[in-house]
């Protein structure tokens, strides 16, 4: 096929599946007449490789609704029928091996200087996948002083993982945390904290969440929620603001659109941080961002306990001042 038929049949098929799937009906045609008008002035006559062509999609797309969650993906080899797809246990394997890999989202977990504990989560996996390495790390925080959580590289992931976390932190009585409406079946999820975790709670913890530039959709959800709650300090980057949960679906043989189809509505705000962000309580740059939160958690550590006369208490309250030093003088 020439590339202008190319052209035409992918925008042909992303309008029909815009105007059936995406969150925004009344956006959804927005975006199907900006891309009509983009093919008719013959924006993309020059364009010959496919996978540019993919990326102006999505850029002319994200230009009308400043949508994160909406793109478009070339991919060189064929893509099997999308039912096929969801229904291969190939590919079911081939997605939960490529997550264990990278142990669930949970990249490292370890006991800094003055008793501070750290935890680095890059995706928040489903539950029934991740559910057992996310309680080993959270159970491992137990006897910390104080806890950051990483979420400078948190690209996404799933709210039901965000629940059992939350869990820990936000005390026994159940907390609401969300509710979803999903436009592709009318239904709407609401999401809660689980009034049993298996191991200590965390609920007593001072905590740090850490952000940037790259902290997007759920990794966002999750600093967004416990700041609204006030029951964090988010240090680091204001993030992009991608709030909208979405599906992928098969467009052809190589193209792919991922298609944010749920409204996510939190309880104390009555919005969420599409298109605004998390703006951190302390804005610093990314790369400076743990230092910070470090630095911070010390200086409450020697502030709770300088003045108690019990032995283990006075060694960690020279461990927390001596790591303070080394800190501060950075």
């Amino acid at each position: 096929m020439t590339d202008k038929v190319i052209h035409f049949k992918v925008i042909r098929l992303l309008s029909e599946e815009l105007r059936t799937y995406y969150v925004f009906p009344d956006m959804a045609e927005k975006l199907c007449a900006g891309l009509q008008k983009h093919l008719d002035d013959g924006d993309y006559d020059d364009i010959t490789e496919d996978e540019f062509f993919a990326y102006a999609l999505t850029t002319h797309m994200q230009e009308i609704c400043h949508d994160e969650h909406l793109w478009v993906k070339w991919h060189l080899k064929s893509l099997p029928d999308e039912e096929a797809l969801r229904s291969s246990k190939e590919w079911r394997e081939s997605q939960q091996l490529k997550a264990k890999v990278n142990n669930y989202g949970f990249y490292k977990v370890e006991r800094m200087a003055g008793n501070i504990g750290y935890v680095d989560i890059r995706y928040f996996h489903r539950p029934s996948w991740g559910g057992d390495i996310a309680v080993a790390a959270l159970n491992f925080l137990a006897n910390m002083s104080a806890i950051i959580i990483d979420l400078r590289k948190c690209s996404g992931g799933y709210p039901g993982m965000i629940s059992l976390i939350s869990s820990y932190f936000l005390g026994t009585e159940p907390v609401h945390l969300s509710d979803i409406y999903w436009r592709d079946d009318d239904t709407t999820n609401h999401y809660w904290t689980l009034p049993y975790v298996p191991g200590q709670e965390l609920d007593d913890k001072p905590l740090f969440l850490l952000t940037s530039k790259e902290t997007f959709s759920a990794g966002e959800g999750f600093a967004y929620d416990l700041q609204a709650r006030k029951r964090a300090i988010v240090i680091g980057e204001k993030t992009n603001g991608g709030a909208h949960p979405g599906a992928s679906y098969r467009l052809d043989q190589h193209f792919e659109v991922f298609i944010p189809i749920g409204y996510l509505t939190h309880p104390i705000t009555k919005q969420n941080w599409e298109g605004i962000g998390v703006t951190p309580d302390v804005q610093t740059a990314s790369e400076e961002a743990l230092m910070a939160a470090h630095k911070m958690a010390l200086a409450l550590i020697i502030e709770s306990f300088s003045n108690s006369p019990l032995e283990p208490l006075k060694a960690l309250v020279a461990e927390a001042q001596e790591a303070y030093k080394e800190v501060a003088g950075k």
